[in-house]
């Protein structure tokens, strides 16, 4: 092949590839933008028209209280502000990087040595005794954090790890008998279920939205964040910065997802991740303070027809598909157990333990729910010829995460 890759022709979904500082860098608000520049473009989604409200509390039949304040009355002491802060190196001007001007001026002519940023996002309480909940990107690289109840009260808090890959963080404050959210069920949502969010916007402590669920499902590449392993939940109530790591409710007042994002270049797009997800993070994160995620070390991309021809018809790549639909593998990583199990640039993966494959999103999601070091059964077309490889996933890289 020659220096012309199939890079040229794909946006790169990675298969446990290589993942930056999530969120908000400076922590000015922490709060994940997206960027839609490489955001993909979000299809819409019908939309079911509610149906009669759910049963309520018999309250709601006495008093002038709807379903949401008493869905908010209920899980609202749980519901925490997180103030972070971290030092960080300033960057020198490029002329007191001179040794000529820093002989006469000295360095105290120039930025200070550090700077420290602050941020606000916010959170939930698990556990009776201090376990939180909350956004990677709301701590993650925090000198300190402060955890401020509803009632006032404040506790230091201690970030027990911080997972990347889905943007969960785990908290711990010391103390006892504290009020707690209860966790519901995201995998039988369906559109046009009433959502409520709580969250602290702009410092605006315990504010309260509402809207509907308006899809399930969206992967991390329509959300414009390719490099998460999330399946997100979307809805239209509300998210502002600072709403980072709040809890998404159901009707019954039960946390169905952390808010995470929004769309910033759109109104009434939010995102929130499922709880089942942040749970299985947040009790790996509880119990050994970090999250391993199994890797493979490909860059893949989705295949359409369009796609194929433009491929076969580039005579520099010297690749030719004999697949419409498939997941496109565009680069193999040296070294990784994709490499070493014999993947190749131009194979369709088509099918992943048997299961059919037609998305990159539907590759890692079988990738993440396997296990490091268990043989992970991939099914390729290369070049006209059916194909099975076994692969070893291994554990994310360190470096990866940098």
């Amino acid at each position: 092949m020659t220096s012309k890759t199939l890079t040229t022709y794909a946006v790169l979904l990675v298969a446990g590839g290589a993942l930056g500082w999530v969120g908000n860098q400076s922590l000015k608000t922490a709060h994940l933008r997206l960027n839609p520049d490489n955001a993909a473009a979000l299809k819409s989604v019908p939309v079911v028209q509610p149906s009669a409200m759910a049963p309520v509390a018999a309250a709601v039949q006495s008093s002038n209280r709807n379903f949401i304040a008493i869905a908010v009355e209920r899980v609202g002491p749980a519901v925490v502000r997180i103030d972070a802060s971290r030092t960080v190196a300033n960057q020198l001007p490029d002329a007191l990087r001179n040794p000529f001007f820093r002989r006469f001026f000295g360095d105290e002519r120039g930025a200070p040595p550090e700077r420290v940023e602050r941020g606000t996002g916010s959170g939930f309480i698990v556990t009776q005794d201090g376990h939180i909940i909350t956004n990677a990107h709301v701590v993650a690289g925090a000198d300190t954090v402060t955890v401020t109840l509803k009632d006032g009260r404040e506790f230091e808090g201690k970030v027990v790890g911080v997972d990347r890959v889905t943007d969960v963080a785990a908290i711990k404050i010391a103390a006892t008998t504290l009020p707690t959210v209860t966790l519901g069920s995201s995998e039988t949502l369906i559109p046009g279920e009433w959502a409520i969010a709580i969250g602290n916007p702009l410092g605006l402590d315990n504010t309260v939205t509402a809207g509907i669920i308006s899809a399930t499902g969206r992967s991390s590449s329509q959300v414009g964040v390719p490099d998460r392993r999330v399946r997100f939940i979307q809805t239209d109530a509300a998210i502002n910065p600072g709403n980072s790591g709040g809890p998404l409710l159901n009707n019954r007042g039960e946390v169905i997802g952390i808010n995470t994002a929004i769309r910033a270049n759109a109104q009434g797009l939010g995102f929130a991740i499922p709880i089942e997800t942040a749970r299985r993070i947040a009790d790996q994160l509880f119990a050994n303070g970090q999250v391993e995620h199994p890797y493979l070390g490909i860059q893949m991309v989705d295949l359409t027809p369009a796609l194929q021809e433009r491929i076969n018809q580039d005579n520099e790549l010297n690749v030719r598909l004999a697949v419409t639909q498939g997941v496109l593998v565009v680069q193999v990583i040296d070294g990784t157990p994709a490499a070493q199990a014999g993947l190749k640039p131009g194979d369709v993966i088509i099918k992943i333990n048997d299961i059919a494959v037609t998305a990159s999103s539907e590759v890692q999601d079988q990738v993440e729910s396997s296990k490091i070091g268990n043989v992970l059964k991939v099914e390729i077309n290369r070049e006209g010829q059916t194909k099975a490889i076994e692969v070893r996933p291994t554990s994310l890289p360190l470096e990866q995460l940098n």
